[in-house]
């Protein structure tokens, strides 16, 4: 449909999709104080409980999936009251600028300036310097893992306390993975569609897709670099392989593509790629991965590199889950109860910081 659209001019298939997911106006919440801020001029939305609290609350700031492209406050709004409700903790909603008008690292960048606001402003909402989290599903998740990276060696304000990874994107240099090859054609997110939005948000535009999906954007030396330490299937565990995967043999590099992609290196848009000296600084985390889901092997390769540099990790898989299922809680009146089970597992680890 956005496609029709998008070729009689009414509407290009983006602004169409925004519409779609825009998510319903709801009703004031019994149990929350809802208000809409800027912090460090990015729009927030914050939740604080009603009720009294015994001392200073847990903090979350939340990032929304979306591909970089889709979503909005509205859009999770069902999502951050339950977790504030169920958690007891106030959760700062963050709006970052969305791609292709705002290409990397606009996103990254309001996701750090919000939090950095946050926690240089904890008193003012109540919220324990010692318990502040960042959380993201998909392209939030992204989001959360690299302000995470950043903030992991600063002195100069509070620690995080955790991060919450939800099936979230964290490589763009290997399309081929088992879990991209399994889930290539299960919705929400098709393998093209997940290296189409790492376009957008990197270069505002979805040339050299199929170069991408291939391979062929990475330098050999790269590749063996990335290979050996991190990106490989070699570090997925067996029992995710046994479902339709072959090997693919090597690809022709092709050096113009690399030069117009050649920041998908980079930690922030790629935080799997960080360096150990990173790694092993960053706080305890929790990675939700689905079985059905092309990103799943991304959580998979993070979990792992967390734990060999030493980060406990809280892992909660869905078996029967498929990507985008936790932004669907209660969506339109219809909800999963596996994504419910997603939903739970998230707060009963917020509980247990």
């Amino acid at each position: 449909q956005g496609r029709i659209l998008e070729k009689t001019g009414l509407c290009s298939q983006i602004t169409f999709g925004r519409y779609v997911r825009q998510g319903r106006k709801l009703g004031l919440d019994p149990k929350l104080f809802i208000q809409d801020l800027q912090f460090n001029k990015v729009p927030v939305r914050v939740y604080q409980p009603k009720a009294i609290s015994d001392g200073p609350r847990r903090g979350i700031l939340f990032f929304h999936g979306g591909g970089w492209v889709f979503g909005s406050l509205d859009t999770y709004e069902k999502v951050c009251r339950y977790l504030s409700r169920e958690s007891d903790s106030v959760v700062v909603s963050v709006q970052y600028r969305l791609a292709p008008e705002h290409k990397y690292p606009a996103a990254y960048e309001d996701c750090l300036n919000a939090t950095q606001h946050f926690l240089q402003h904890l008193e003012h909402y109540g919220v324990d310097p010692a318990r502040v989290i960042v959380c993201g599903d998909s392209a939030g998740g992204n989001l959360a893992a690299a302000v995470s990276q950043t903030l992991a060696g600063r002195s100069d304000l509070p620690k995080l306390r955790a991060q919450i990874l939800i099936y979230p994107g964290l490589q763009a240099l290997d399309f081929n993975l088992p879990s991209y090859q399994q889930n290539r054609g299960v919705p929400l997110l098709f393998r093209e569609r997940a290296a189409f939005f790492a376009l957008l948000y990197l270069k505002g535009d979805a040339l050299h897709m199929q170069e991408v999906l291939e391979g062929s954007h990475i330098p050999p030396d790269l590749r063996v670099k990335y290979r050996k330490w991190w990106v490989s299937p070699d570090n997925i565990p067996e029992k995710f392989k046994v479902r339709g995967m072959k090997p693919l043999g090597p690809t022709d590099f092709i050096a113009e593509v690399y030069e117009t992609v050649k920041r998908f290196c980079e930690p922030n848009l790629c935080p799997l790629l960080a360096e150990d000296s990173v790694v092993h600084q960053l706080p305890e985390s929790f990675i939700l991965t689905c079985e059905y889901d092309v990103l799943r092997d991304d959580g998979l390769l993070y979990k792992k590199r967390l734990e060999d540099n030493g980060v406990r990790v809280t892992w909660y898989h869905l078996e029967d889950g498929f990507h985008g299922i936790i932004s669907l809680y209660d969506y339109c009146g219809f909800s999963f109860p596996s994504g419910k089970r997603g939903l739970d597992s998230v707060v009963n680890f917020l509980k247990s910081l």
